[in-house]
């Protein structure tokens, strides 16, 4: 069954950075092609990741892979900080910079295309968010429009069927992407602080983050796991099958 079209998709080359929306990527085993393959360790909190959760301006730096997609290494990663000023992953000004604004010590993780861990993106593979749902957030917060890019979903999906939260109905079932690509849905998403941070300019809305607990019991989007890897493209159908 046809229940939509892909959007937008969006790769977050460096955890807890501002992603990339790009038009097309190969789906691996573990999501994106280098979604989260690049991350910071917090040295203060053995075996955890600096995020916006501690250091919530993380949010106002960019990372795009600068070159085309391999599987024998990724391509360098380009980030641009919150002054406009562009850097490579492994500068040592970056780490440096990031250590001064954070008041903690880190050190830098990268994998490779064929080495991601699984729970790179520390619950599933990927995660979606649909059109509807968003428009009925925005009518639940009674703010400005709602910026996906504050539960930094994979794949935001336009719906055939403008329903709300329909894609709450579809665990354990499975989508089709494009001519390729099977994910199965699994679960809701369950949210924290990080959604009230503003992608532009890292400010504060608690509001946001209570009326997703009060509205939508914490959940918000979806989570779900690669069954078939390939490629997939925006525009792409979307078909949903048991």
């Amino acid at each position: 069954m046809l229940i939509g079209h892909i959007e937008e998709i969006v790769r977050h080359p460096v955890k807890s950075f501002r992603g990339e929306s790009v038009a097309e990527t190969n789906v691996m085993e573990y999501g994106l092609y280098g979604d989260r393959s690049h991350a910071f360790a917090d040295d203060t909190r053995k075996g955890k990741y600096l995020t916006i959760t501690q250091f919530p301006e993380m949010v106002r730096y960019s990372a795009r892979f600068a070159g085309e997609e391999a599987m024998s290494e990724y391509p360098s990663v380009e980030i641009t900080t919150p002054e406009g000023k562009v850097m490579n992953w492994g500068d040592a000004a970056l780490a440096l910079e990031l250590e001064e604004k954070s008041k903690r010590k880190i050190s830098l993780l990268s994998y490779t295309p064929e080495n991601v861990p699984l729970g790179a993106i520390e619950e599933e593979h990927i995660q979606l968010v649909t059109d509807a749902s968003l428009e009925k957030l925005k009518e639940l917060w009674g703010e400005a429009a709602v910026d996906h890019r504050r539960f930094r979903p994979n794949l935001i999906l336009s719906l055939k069927d403008k329903t709300p939260f329909i894609e709450e109905s579809w665990f354990g079932k499975r989508i089709k992407i494009g001519t390729e690509v099977e994910l199965q849905l699994n679960r809701h998403c369950e949210r924290c602080m990080i959604v009230t941070v503003d992608p532009d300019n890292a400010e504060r809305s608690p509001s946001l983050l209570k009326t997703v607990f009060k509205q939508r019991q914490n959940n918000f989007g979806v989570y779900a796991s690669v069954i078939k890897t390939g490629k997939i493209h925006s525009g792409d159908e979307v078909h949903l099958f048991d």
